[in-house]
């Protein structure tokens, strides 16, 4: 696999040094200083890339592998009238970004939150930080802080009831904390969002289920797909974090199911998969491994994550990249599998950028600022084991040779 690290850009607190000090060889980054829905100019693409490149010529060499993430317009997600220009826009960055050689670009199509979490320093038994998810935390902002009108229905009695009273104890400090964290989730945001302004947004998928989200992304797709053909890139839809519905909205993208779904609404190589582990493998009921050996033709990018469910399943946290409820070894396995199977196919680019994702808050780095679950140890521990672990399962399946036999046969029956 092609071994990369996001970065979020010049201020990014982790250096690109770190980066390739950490064994990256590729770059996820997107130009986060532009507006949602703006054009990406072609000059503004190559002064990044220029920037990630700068020390090639004196240290191992960078290059911006992967977008992540070029991100859809509200109005686009709403099916608004609006989305026709924002769609045009999101076509011709498309173009602009093949033209500078660019050829991977994920997204997501999650509305409003780009991801969800209620604690974003829980201490783990070592001492590290991780990116944790409570469900009665979550019930605590959208019943009592935000006061979401209908929110009650969402929720178990128990849990309303426990909220309530949590909600009660808290000082103003904890207040504020929580509502920082699940606002945190909002595209590019470090400031503070007023919860008038929060509830506006929400009110304006008040008519939208999931029925009519999944026909708005299935006409992005239809829409952006033959632009991404024309050019040579490959779209990849990231799954929802976390994959089910919060404060009322719908989540389609968040199952197997989901998956085949969007891939045969637009049936295109350019049409495929971010495969996110961590999103899907917090839900019980995706077999991971299972999933890339009937969809693994159509993963164009990997992040590899595991989470942990806890007592109560809705609740998870970030757990060591090899440990949790992810069988990393069968996910890993199978992505091997997939790329010898594109390399004997004579496929072009057999080999898959994956990135290690959300590390924990560890050694020096709890000392630092860092974006949460983006400092530079905890990711770069996670990358280490990765690469240990694909490089064992490389050199066990060579001297098996007929394990690449025995996975053509499984995969025979996938989806085409």
């Amino acid at each position: 696999m092609l071994h990369t690290m996001r970065w979020f850009g010049p201020h990014d607190p982790v250096s690109l040094h770190s980066l390739r000090q950490a064994g990256c060889a590729g770059v996820v980054t997107a130009l986060h200083q532009l507006p949602v829905g703006a054009v990406w100019p072609q000059e503004e693409i190559r002064a990044r890339q220029q920037l990630i490149e700068a020390d090639n010529a004196q240290y191992a060499p960078l290059h911006w592998a992967v977008v992540e993430s070029l991100p859809v317009h509200e109005d686009i997600k709403k099916g608004r009238p609006e989305r026709a220009q924002y769609i045009a826009n999101y076509k011709e960055s498309v173009r602009n970004l093949a033209a500078c050689g660019i050829r991977t670009v994920c997204y997501n199509f999650m509305p409003v939150l780009d991801w969800s979490r209620t604690n974003l320093s829980y201490q783990l038994p070592d001492g590290s930080r991780a990116l944790r998810f409570v469900w009665q935390d979550f019930a605590v902002f959208d019943l009592c802080i935000l006061r979401r009108p209908g929110a009650e229905a969402d929720y178990e009695t128990d849990v309303a009831t426990a909220a309530r009273a949590q909600f009660a104890a808290m000082s103003a400090e904890e207040v504020a904390c929580l509502t920082n964290n699940v606002l945190l989730g909002l595209p590019g945001s470090e400031e503070t969002f007023a919860l008038a302004d929060f509830q506006r947004v929400l009110d304006e998928y008040a008519t939208i289920d999931a029925e009519a989200l999944r026909e708005n992304l299935y006409h992005f797709l239809r829409e952006v797909g033959p632009v991404a053909e024309e050019v040579g890139v490959n779209l990849c839809i990231h799954p929802d974090d976390p994959p089910f519905p919060l404060l009322g909205l719908p989540r389609i993208v968040s199952t197997e199911a989901d998956l085949l779904g969007l891939l045969q609404a637009y049936d295109s190589p350019a049409n495929g998969l971010t495969f996110c582990t961590g999103s899907l493998g917090v839900r019980p009921d995706n077999d991971l491994a299972g999933i890339v050996r009937r969809l693994g033709h159509r993963i164009h990018f990997v992040h590899l994550r595991a989470t942990k469910r806890e007592e109560n399943p809705r609740n998870f946290h970030e757990a060591d990249h090899l440990t949790g409820d992810v069988d990393m070894y069968a996910v890993v396995q199978a992505l091997v599998q997939e790329e010898l199977r594109r390399a004997a196919s004579g496929e072009g680019h057999a080999s898959l950028p994956m990135r290690p994702d959300h590390g924990h808050q560890m050694l020096d780095d709890l000392e630092k600022r860092t974006y949460p679950g983006y400092s530079a140890i905890g990711r770069l521990r996670g990358l280490a084991e990765l690469r240990g672990l694909e490089l064992g399962i490389r050199r066990a399946l060579a001297e098996a040779p007929t394990a690449a036999a025995d996975y053509r046969d499984m995969t025979a029956t996938r989806f085409v």
